[in-house]
């Protein structure tokens, strides 16, 4: 199976994980509609090529009331074309929330800085070869938990 984790957010990330052969693959959140669909179209076709089942879980996440609405309008933006690239491309998506991915990683701080570290920390110790960063931290947990979750589903 080969996994897409994605924290939409603009500074957020992509992870790729394949787990025939445990690998890792993670992207900054690329500013233009192009290099998304190209990290996209890149794990289509080696689950394709590979012969493995190809799913996606992105964070489903909302503006909040004190967020400025430029800002909250650039993340709904950002949020709605990974959408439309993944169901352009007829990719298996699940939106989950924070609050469903993070349980599998408690206990994590309530101050958001804290918490982010923490997850980074918690993402590097998984996925030692790789260099994971804050952007990218969120979206490599994000696609352990979708494994985990495709795993308990198939029991």
């Amino acid at each position: 199976m080969i996994i897409i984790g994605i924290d939409p957010g603009a500074s957020g990330g992509v992870a790729v994980y394949d787990e025939d052969e445990h690998a890792l693959y993670t992207h900054k959140c690329p500013d233009n509609t192009k290099a998304m669909t190209a990290i996209i179209n890149s794990a289509k076709a080696r689950s394709w090529i590979d012969d493995q089942q190809l799913m996606c879980a992105i964070e489903k996440v909302h503006a909040f009331p004190t967020d400025a609405r430029s800002s909250a309008f650039k993340f709904g933006v950002n949020f709605g074309k990974w959408l439309g690239i993944l169901g352009s491309l007829n990719v298996s998506t699940i939106e989950v929330t924070p609050q469903t991915w993070m349980k599998d990683f408690q206990p994590l701080p309530k101050i958001k800085k804290d918490r982010k570290n923490e997850l980074k920390r918690i993402a590097s110790e998984m996925f030692p070869e790789n260099k994971i960063t804050l952007s990218t931290s969120d979206a490599a947990l994000i696609a352990a938990w979708c494994l985990e979750y495709n795993k308990k589903k198939e029991d």
